[in-house]
């Protein structure tokens, strides 16, 4: 079998982060694609564990000689994700997880459609995403409106994804992105033919 992506899109505090953790935790075969980004770490992030932590001048320089699945501009701010990192585990059959926004999953969709399965997580409706927001207690009041502005462009591209989560039960949407998991692992796309047949076939 040979590796395949899973694509996590959606607004900011719709609990992506908290599904995907769980996931990374307790399914075998997924590897976390760390993202690259210009803005200042958050209390507790660590450099190269929660993203790599780059300049904007580091990160145009990745931009200018194609080092980046994909990239996007994000409240003024850069974050991209490495393509080195990303061949390395596909050739080894993993599942690369990636939580990225519309921007970045159409760019990585030009190049690796074939292999992306991709997932929206939101809330039940904007009153729940701006209440999440507000008990997180990282962002100001003038960012979090700006999330959720954001958050009504991106909600406009449901369609564009293989699968909608509405993440108002933790536990139902987690069994929900299991599933989607086990689903992956059965594509016949990602089933190395040759392989196959030798093993079918026998002597």
């Amino acid at each position: 079998m040979s590796g395949q992506i899973l694509i996590l899109s959606g607004p900011s505090g719709s609990g992506k982060s908290t599904l995907l953790s769980r996931a990374l935790k307790e399914i075998d075969g997924l590897v976390f694609s760390i993202s690259s980004t210009t803005r200042a770490p958050r209390d507790g992030e660590i450099d190269g564990v929660h993203y790599h932590f780059v300049s904007e001048d580091e990160f145009k320089k990745g931009i200018e000689a194609g080092e980046f699945l994909e990239w996007a501009n994000v409240h003024k701010n850069f974050y991209g994700t490495s393509l080195i990192q990303v061949k390395k585990a596909l050739g080894e059959g993993k599942i690369v997880v990636f939580d990225i926004d519309v921007q970045g999953f159409k760019l990585a969709k030009e190049k690796l459609a074939k292999i992306i399965t991709s997932v929206f997580v939101t809330t039940v409706n904007k009153d729940e995403l701006k209440r999440r927001l507000k008990f997180r207690a990282t962002d100001s009041d003038n960012v979090i409106e700006n999330r959720l502005l954001n958050a009504v462009g991106e909600m406009e591209h449901i369609n564009e994804y293989d699968y909608l989560i509405i993440n108002d039960d933790l536990q139902k949407s987690y069994e929900s992105l299991k599933n989607i998991i086990s689903s992956m692992r059965l594509k016949a796309s990602g089933v190395n033919v040759h392989e196959l047949l030798q093993t079918w076939i026998g002597d």
